[in-house]
């Protein structure tokens, strides 16, 4: 009998698993995309009251802080994995030259000054474009493959999410110093060059509030 009542709370923990696991993976497709950010809130939020209920309910079901470590960390690279793909690859796209160059007004000169200017395309500055591609084909990649193997309670997927952290915290720096090393002609003349730094720069730093946490939790928690 007590065999049977392990069985069944196993299951009905994978099963209230999945059931937020598929809100979230919809919210943060949705979120990842930008335009369909929000619509995606509200998916995500479904997925985090359910893994929450299922705790309530003392099922064994995945921490909350490795979910939202993990989910937001997928969402910080597909965002900008997005938005500088589209710099790479469809920067003469007229969407593209509309939105790029309308940001590049209203906050970063980089996306105005010299735009399409270079033999690659898209953003002018050479340091800029760098950034893009190192990021593009080697940082969020590995960020979101840890990320996924963290979700799964891989202890590969912990090592390489501690990596890749501290990985994305030298991206991080170098893209702001980069940024700030021409910031009189990047920030000259467009609508919030101050303000505007701050209000899209501020938050890529947030997934590297979670190298204090990786660096204590309990590793055996991770499988092999």
């Amino acid at each position: 009998m007590t065999s049977m009542t392990l069985d069944l709370h196993e299951d009905e923990s994978r099963r209230a698993q999945k059931s937020a696991d598929r809100w979230l993976i919809v919210g943060t497709i949705l979120m990842g995309t930008l335009v369909l950010g929000p619509f995606g809130l509200p998916v995500f939020c479904r997925g985090i009251y359910l893994l929450r209920k299922a705790q309530s309910e003392g099922l064994s079901v995945r921490p909350m802080m490795v979910t939202l470590i993990g989910y937001v960390i997928i969402l910080d690279a597909a965002i900008n994995s997005i938005g500088w793909g589209l710099d790479i690859f469809a920067n003469h796209a007229l969407v593209t030259r509309t939105i790029f160059t309308a940001w590049g007004n209203l906050m970063d000169g980089g996306y105005f000054w010299h735009y399409n200017e270079l033999w690659i395309g898209g953003a002018g500055a050479p340091g800029e474009k760098a950034w893009i591609i190192v990021c593009i084909v080697v940082v969020f990649p590995m960020r979101i493959a840890a990320a996924i193997g963290f979700l799964q309670m891989r202890r590969w997927g912990h090592q390489w999410m501690v990596v890749t952290c501290w990985f994305g915290l030298i991206a991080w720096m170098g893209y702001i110093l980069n940024m700030t090393m021409y910031a009189d002609v990047r920030y000259a003349g467009v609508a919030f060059p101050v303000l505007g730094w701050w209000l899209y720069n501020i938050f890529y730093i947030t997934p590297f509030l979670a190298i204090p946490y990786l660096h204590t939790v309990n590793r055996e928690v991770f499988s092999d």
